[in-house]
């Protein structure tokens, strides 16, 4: 335990709003506990719900309000600790005098340099790649925030660290960790990145202009002598470049114009441009599949290119990196049929990357819960698949009329991902790729798209 900490906030009463499964309630309960607070849990879900995160907890005296809140569990708290999914407008929060997140709180304590990743897609991609190179460099590295590590779980470890000034922390951010920050200066990175801006969240903001807002809020502390990396394919990044207070920086598939600083794709190879200096951060070939993932590579090499990281370093860690789960992560191969998970694709337009990324003919499977995203992009390139395998769920019915109007054969809704995994084997032939992308989020039938993805995984391993 360590003592600063301690004075901080030994004594306090913490109100943890919103457990979860992912385990940012957990790590703040017990980064409280562990450091004198007396720490109440409340979340909405039973505790037969919650019985993964409540195992973590069960040696230690938390007091908990479960399948409902309570105002007292509030207005009592001298700090309430809000999940990222609960809405900002929640009328118990209101009660509260001082509401934090893991983030804020974590922001609060270092003095480490942040790079700060937030975007549609690609960010826990870009976040673990440039997290893998940092680490032959930093061996003391921290990778965590939406990537399901809060940082409340290393805090200690760095504070511990004489050289904590130098050890960089890569924090990948979503929009409503961003909403989170709006009230704090805490979130200041060296350098900044927003990969992407597509139709996401639907579901939670009232427009898609609200959304873009609280992106935004990753470079709205910054200064001059930071940077923030944009993507100049974008149709955002020519507001962002005006907006941000620090120094905007490019990549992009094809050449930047004369005068921009940044990162191109070059005959599949990635060049950096900064400066007088110019270097190629990676060559044709890559562990993780698809033109997707050469941009995500081109976005870490750029970031790290700006932050000081040595070309034949970024060059090769980045050859070598291997991907992450539930990203177009293979599974395993049975009887010449190739399985990949790709649960993390929660929008139809990452669906649609994860398509391109194979020459192999591929069994679709996709479906789940509608996020009130438009899902007539997916017309197009619904024909690309061999075959397509729907999951039930209230996006179902839009998955389906647009594979009606694209005049392509469909099968499902499919009850459950095992059916729909079975189907698409029987159909499969050698050399086919049976692929779950599935547009959607996983609510309904999953608790999240980590589990989706790991019970795809389970299945496929089952029939080897």
């Amino acid at each position: 335990m360590s003592s600063d900490l301690t004075r901080l906030f030994s004594g306090l009463n913490v109100t943890v709003m919103g457990l979860g499964l992912h385990g940012g309630g957990t790590a703040a309960a017990l980064f409280f506990i562990k450091n004198g607070a007396t720490v109440t849990v409340t979340d909405l879900q039973s505790r037969e719900e919650l019985a993964s995160s409540l195992q973590h907890l069960s040696p230690y005296p938390v007091r908990y309000t479960l399948g409902g809140h309570k105002e007292e569990d509030f207005r009592n708290a001298d700090i309430v600790i809000k999940n990222p999914a609960i809405p900002a407008a929640s009328p118990f929060l209101a009660l509260a005098e001082r509401v934090e997140t893991d983030i804020s709180i974590f922001l609060s304590l270092i003095r480490s340099p942040v790079i700060a990743i937030t975007g549609s897609k690609g960010k826990s991609t870009v976040s673990s790649a440039i997290h893998h190179v940092l680490s032959a460099v930093y061996p003391d590295a921290r990778l965590g925030g939406n990537i399901t590590v809060s940082p409340l779980t290393f805090v200690d470890e760095l504070l511990q660290n004489p050289r904590q000034a130098e050890v960089p922390v890569v924090l990948e951010l979503s929009s409503w960790q961003l909403a989170d920050l709006k009230e704090s200066r805490a979130l200041k990175p060296a350098i900044a990145v927003i990969t992407n801006i597509l139709p996401d969240h639907q579901n939670r903001y009232p427009s898609m202009e609200s959304y873009v807002q609280d992106k935004k809020q990753i470079y709205k502390n910054q200064d001059p002598c930071s940077k923030t990396v944009l993507n100049f394919d974008d149709p955002y990044h020519a507001d962002f470049a005006k907006e941000t207070p620090a120094q905007p920086i490019f990549f992009s598939r094809g050449p930047l114009p004369a005068g921009l600083e940044g990162g191109w794709l070059s005959r599949d190879i990635g060049r950096v441009r900064l400066g007088k200096s110019e270097s190629v951060v990676f060559g044709r070939e890559l562990k993780v599949p698809g033109e997707h993932n050469r941009l995500n590579s081109l976005c870490a090499g750029v970031v790290l290119t700006a932050f000081g990281i040595a070309p034949h370093m970024i060059r090769q860690g980045l050859e070598t990196f291997p991907g992450i789960a539930h990203r177009l992560e293979f599974v395993a191969e049975a009887g010449g049929i190739s399985y990949f998970n790709d649960s993390a694709a929660t929008i139809p337009h990452a669906t649609i990357e994860a398509l391109h990324s194979f020459t192999s003919p591929v069994h679709l499977i996709m479906g789940g819960t509608d996020k009130e995203i438009d899902f007539s992009v997916f017309q197009g390139p619904a024909d690309i698949p061999k075959g397509i395998y729907i999951l039930e769920g209230d996006a179902a019915e839009k998955i389906i009329s647009v594979c009606t109007a694209a005049g392509v054969r469909f099968k499902g809704p499919f009850p459950s991902l095992d059916s729909a995994v079975k189907a698409a084997r029987n159909e499969a032939h050698p050399g086919d790729i049976i692929l779950l992308s599935p547009g959607c989020a996983s609510f309904g039938m999953f608790k999240n798209e980590f589990q989706r993805g790991d019970e795809f995984t389970r299945i496929v391993r089952s029939m080897i």
